[in-house]
């Protein structure tokens, strides 16, 4: 455990480094496209009429987050025109990233779904690609610039201010889509990107970059996995990347479509969008500071392995609360307690994870390996929404969410089993 004043001064990081302040805004900038291309864009179809089943394989846009480690070398081995002797490469591909989103978001705000969903799915798609191209290069500067020192108190800001972006981009899009429309609430969600340029502009470009040897672009493929392959228990690690967060996702596969409207035959609870947006805007968003205090404070302090199964745990036991909810029906109560407590419980087992994942990457390789690491830990997000969609069609939501709690044990178990492991992941001293 650390001493008192090793306590304070990880505290005082929070607040006295410019790098933490770049964290928020580029946490706000990744956080922001997420839901909109997902829980937003459900409640967008679902508006329009469309099918459980037919909104449960739109989940399917987010596929790019799964699949950019495949680009991710191409990101590190070359740098974008024009910008990078003003900015360097990793702010350079940053800023472009930011752009694209901003451009595609204004596209799709301009579609209707109603007369041709498959387009707009297309488009979402776009903005998934550029988002997941954003992640590559900010996640790879996070292992860049911030020293294992900052790596908890910095993954906690940056955390928070994911999830701050994705709460506006969720919740508070859902209240703005009831008083302004879809067009104007996907509008006004590109210009807030413009939160996440700040940040790249008043960003340092890491030093290390200048260290690494120059390679290939073969080597840019195989170097990273080789590395990390290479590796004692990789596939164990890679195992827990895969499981962590998968019963937490596959739960909020259809998240929006329960508490709303449902989907075709399927009934959801009833609830307007506003009283969604407000309840997960004020709740949620209270519930997601307080979760990533208290998992900064506790990280500090816990070692990797003892965080990763105590949040894990909680993460896993909320999806229960999920299938009270469907029994007892449209309670505000209820909705209150359920969505503080899967907003806390998250933020909790998200800040344990990304530290995690902070520390199997190797500096040299931080863009190819974090886009791998981070693909496999969506794969709960990118993959089961056409298969939560028949579930809840076949079971029905209260059945849904207990196998949804079932399918988080095994993540726990292999946390016990790999304790040894972990412990060599842990940067901090004894």
């Amino acid at each position: 455990m650390l001493s008192k004043a090793s306590f304070k001064q990880s505290i005082e990081l929070l607040f006295s480094s410019r790098r933490m302040l770049v964290m928020v805004l580029l946490g706000f900038s990744s956080g922001l496209p997420f839901a909109l291309t997902a829980g937003t864009l459900q409640a967008w179809l679902a508006d329009e009429g469309l099918s459980i089943q037919a909104i449960g394989w739109l989940t399917l846009v987010g596929q790019p987050y799964f699949y950019k480690f495949l680009w991710a070398p191409l990101m590190d081995r070359f740098a974008p025109p024009l910008l990078p002797k003003l900015l360097g490469k990793r702010r350079s591909w940053i800023l472009y990233t930011q752009i694209g989103i901003v451009v595609a978001l204004l596209i799709m705000a301009w579609m209707n779904p109603a007369q041709d969903p498959w387009l707009l799915a297309g488009v979402a798609i776009g903005v998934a690609f550029v988002s997941a191209s954003q992640d590559i290069v900010v996640d790879a500067y996070r292992t860049e610039i911030l020293t294992p020192e900052e790596r908890g108190p910095g993954t906690s800001l940056f955390v928070t201010s994911w999830r701050v972006a994705a709460v506006v981009s969720g919740a508070g899009a859902l209240v703005l889509a009831d008083q302004w429309g879809w067009m104007a609430t996907y509008s006004f969600m590109a210009v807030l990107m413009v939160v996440g340029v700040i940040g790249t502009f008043i960003a340092h470009e890491p030093d290390i970059l200048k260290t690494f040897p120059k390679r290939t672009l073969r080597e840019s493929f195989t170097l990273p996995l080789q590395d990390f392959w290479q590796r004692d228990h990789a596939l164990w690690l890679l195992l827990l990347v895969v499981l962590y967060k998968f019963a937490d996702a596959f739960a909020l596969q259809l998240m929006t479509a329960f508490f709303t409207v449902g989907g075709g035959d399927v009934p959801g609870l009833g609830f307007t969008k506003t009283e969604v947006g407000v309840i997960s805007k004020g709740w949620g968003l209270f519930a997601t500071f307080l979760g990533f205090s208290v998992a900064g404070i506790f990280m500090v302090r816990w070692r990797l392995f003892t965080a990763l199964l105590v949040f894990g745990f909680l993460q896993v036991g909320t999806n229960l609360m999920f299938a009270w909810l469907s029994v007892v029906g449209k309670s505000y109560s209820l909705l209150v307690l359920t969505v503080f407590m899967e907003n806390f419980t998250s933020a909790l087992g998200t800040t344990a994870f990304l530290t995690l994942l902070l520390s199997l990457c190797n500096p040299v390789y931080a863009v190819t390996q974090y886009a791998l690491l981070s693909a496999f830990s969506a794969v709960g997000v990118r993959f089961l929404g056409p298969v939560a969609g028949y579930m809840v069609a076949s079971l029905g939501w209260t059945e849904f969410f207990v196998w949804s709690f079932i399918v988080g044990i095994p993540s726990l178990c292999l946390i016990v089993f790999m304790r040894k492991i972990l412990m060599k992941y842990d940067n901090r001293e004894t």
